[in-house]
């Protein structure tokens, strides 16, 4: 049976929008999803802001009620049924994330087992056929497939097949009713 590992965060998790909620109800801003056409937020937030950015996801709630991304429970169960799906996560550089991540996991997959949780920080050792990121820097030393999932930050990456939401994850691995 093939593996696919799976990315959290802006792929199952909508935590740009967290993270422009909280440093839009702070900084009283109006920044959008829009507004970081291949940017990223530190990039168009000044940087003395940038300690506040930082500090947003090293607090104890932040990844507790992100948003599920449509279709994404769905689709996994799934994904599941016909492959070894691993959630692989980065919980190093933040840890106060591994908590929140956990039952957040736990509340919106529940049937995935725990012990296909992994909290790590290069990914470069999972041992998989794909892993579906929106971070492409992943991708470099990972031995199988990267697949790009879209992000406003990486819209102008190229050179890796690219699904925009969970309808074209499962349309590429040929699972559920969006065929």
């Amino acid at each position: 049976m093939k593996r696919i590992c799976i990315d959290m965060d802006e792929v199952l998790a909508d935590t740009l929008s967290e993270h422009i909620a909280r440093y839009n109800l702070e900084h009283t801003e109006a920044i959008t999803k829009a507004d970081l056409h291949g940017k990223w937020l530190w990039q168009i937030v000044s940087t003395d802001k940038h300690e506040r950015l930082a500090g947003y996801l090293h607090s104890e709630d932040f990844f507790e009620d992100l948003e599920v991304f449509a279709d994404s429970q769905r689709v996994v169960r799934e994904l599941a049924k016909h492959y070894e799906v691993y959630i692989a996560t980065a919980a190093m550089e933040f840890p106060n994330s591994f908590g929140p991540k956990y039952r957040w996991l736990r509340k919106h997959f529940p049937y995935l087992q725990p012990t296909h949780f992994i909290f790590c920080g290069d990914k470069s050792i999972l041992n998989a056929d794909f892993l579906i990121d929106d971070q492409p820097r992943n991708f470099r030393r990972f031995s199988g497939e990267g697949i790009l999932y879209t992000a406003p930050h990486n819209l102008g990456v190229t050179g890796y097949r690219r699904v925009d939401n969970w309808q074209q994850v499962a349309r590429l691995f040929n699972v559920g009713s969006f065929n």
